[in-house]
């Protein structure tokens, strides 16, 4: 794996980790060379806040066996992913047997889908959500899922790459915000061609190099991490944890990622409840609940697991950043030796935790801690 020739995130060798636009707390290049030059015989993987599967992918890139938990079923759909096996063709099939369909799927209704989507690309989406949600899993449907999760929406493009009308990629806009802006610039939908853009997107998908996947897409779980119970597909010998926790007061993954949910099985409307995140009511009740899943680790890991944590703040709720995630080590009860924290610089340009959707002016320092089980 060659690092330092421009970033990884635009590489068509690693266009599978971009699968899905979706905010990273760390660029690809955190846990590749922490895998390279700190973790070399790395056997075993586990992120407890796995995301979108970015520790997950280069740990594939290595041929390490790695595992991921995250509470967010949109995070956990595009993780999959990142450890499904790629097959432009066997997907591409899939998704035409799918749309081949001839009963007519269950269409959401209202103004904000009236100008999301055309009439007929709406269907086309529904028609595969509800195949999707009603076949068993396999390679095929792990990677089609997220390949148009990728897509849902997005930019108007020429050539049709987005499904919806003018959007963000990371995330989804609020219904009332959107029809007002789409109104302010009439804007209307277009009528795209949907499985041409799936083959577009899985495409450029399988134009990469990538390692084959240990055990696959099911080492993928989703979960509350700050839970014991949640570690039951997470086999003891744990050597290496790499992951990047929910900043202090960080509340909006369900809500951003409203639409993706929709299409995954969540109810056509924006939901405000937080399932499984870490507790933001207070600083002592997060170190706590953080504090848990570091010890949920802990029960799974080898003798001396190495630990690497990337941490930070949020510009509305600055807290020393270093503290927090150092008390919550001291609140897990096991025996960390913290071997070094170094400044990581600041959010701005990769659209992690502390720069969402806020001014890259105001984006904060984040931290990178190593720490050592005893």
């Amino acid at each position: 794996m060659e690092l330092g020739r421009g970033p990884l995130s635009v590489s068509p060798k690693h266009a599978l980790n971009a699968i899905c636009p979706y905010f990273t707390m760390f660029p690809l290049e955190f846990p590749l060379r922490i895998l390279e030059r700190r973790a070399r015989s790395a056997e075993l993987v586990l992120d407890p806040f796995a995301g979108r599967g970015t520790t997950l992918y280069a740990a594939r890139q290595r041929g390490v066996r790695a595992i991921g938990i995250d509470c967010s079923p949109v995070a956990v759909a595009i993780a999959r992913a990142k450890l499904a096996k790629v097959s432009t063709g066997d997907a591409v099939k899939l998704a035409q047997s799918i749309l081949a369909a001839e009963a007519e799927p269950v269409l959401p209704d209202g103004a904000f889908w009236e100008r999301a989507f055309h009439a007929d690309t709406l269907k086309d989406i529904c028609r595969l959500r509800e195949g999707l949600l009603s076949m068993a899993e396999s390679d095929a449907a792990v990677v089609l899922r997220a390949g148009i999760l990728g897509i849902l929406h997005g930019p108007r493009t020429k050539v049709g790459s987005y499904l919806s009308n003018q959007m963000q990629r990371t995330f989804a806009p609020k219904p009332d915000y959107a029809l007002r802006f789409w109104k302010k610039h009439g804007l209307t939908p277009p009528r795209v061609d949907v499985l041409g853009a799936i083959e577009r997107k899985l495409e450029r998908v399988a134009a990469g190099r990538y390692l084959t996947s240990k055990v696959g897409w099911s080492d993928v779980h989703q979960g509350d991490s700050s839970r014991a119970d949640c570690f039951g597909g997470v086999p003891s010998g744990v050597d290496t944890v790499i992951t990047s926790p929910p900043y202090y007061g960080m509340r909006t993954y369900v809500a951003d990622q409203w639409l993706r949910h929709w299409f995954i099985g969540g109810p056509a409307r924006v939901e405000y409840a937080n399932v499984g995140d870490l507790p933001s009511s207070g600083k002592d009740d997060f170190c706590e609940g953080l504090g848990r899943t570091w010890a949920n680790v802990a029960a799974r890991a080898k003798d001396g697991m190495r630990m690497f944590i990337r941490f930070g703040s949020i510009p509305s709720r600055l807290v020393d950043a270093r503290k927090l995630l150092l008390r919550s080590l001291e609140a897990s009860g096991s025996r960390w030796r913290v071997v070094s924290v170094r400044n990581a610089g600041n959010a701005a340009a990769g659209k992690r935790q502390a720069g969402q959707m806020r001014d890259s002016a105001n984006a904060v320092d984040e931290l990178d801690f190593h720490a050592v089980l005893e």
